[in-house]
């Protein structure tokens, strides 16, 4: 069972993203602050849920949430400061995107960079743990999900309606028959190193 605090009577958000892992798109956070008495059984780390548990779940989040925000870093700010920064760029941008501030933070992984004055956790599988991280873990993938499908219409081909821009066998091989496109990430390898490489 998700616990629903880490710390009793601080107004918690957790934070945690989606796309870390693409080829191509963006890096996307979410920020959640969940009531004290919120319950639902459904409710789990978003990578143990169907895309329809996550598309059903991510409406009662919005509605049910003292607070939520996103945050968005694209493919080019990837680039020039690295997958692991930009994710924390996005944190960043997450919570300064919710109507109401924490007073903590937990943040779902081993690693962060604070930008705010308040305290943070770091939790390694907060997503399984938290109610909060848990809650934003499904908003980040969600809105992530629904911005590849949009891209996915810009740049047919890719099977990005499907694969969202992880590194499928699909999405290389695309790569490697149509070249690579303006959302792809292309400090990343894009095809494995015996494979001749995509078009910039």
């Amino acid at each position: 069972m998700l616990k629903r605090y880490h710390t009793r009577g601080v107004i918690e958000a957790g934070c945690d993203e989606a796309g870390r892992g693409c080829l191509s798109g963006p890096v996307v956070a979410a920020a959640v602050i969940l009531p004290k008495n919120f319950k639902n059984s459904l409710l789990n780390d978003s990578k143990q849920l169907t895309e329809k548990q996550r598309d059903k779940l991510r409406p009662v989040i919005e509605e049910k949430a003292i607070a939520w925000g996103i945050g968005i870093v694209w493919n080019e700010r990837i680039d020039e400061i690295n997958i692991l920064n930009a994710s924390f760029q996005a944190m960043h941008e997450a919570v300064d995107a919710l109507r109401e501030y924490p007073e903590e933070l937990l943040i779902d992984g081993n690693r962060y960079k604070p930008a705010h004055e308040f305290p943070y956790h770091c939790i390694v599988k907060g997503d399984a743990n938290y109610l909060s991280i848990a809650a934003a873990s499904v908003l980040a993938k969600t809105h992530r999900d629904d911005i590849m499908v949009k891209l996915s219409e810009e740049f047919p081909g890719y099977g990005w309606e499907r694969n969202k821009g992880y590194p499928t066998i699909e999405h290389r091989k695309s790569i490697q028959r149509l070249g690579s496109t303006p959302y792809h990430r292309m400090s990343f390898r894009l095809l494995p190193a015996n494979s001749n490489r995509a078009k910039a």
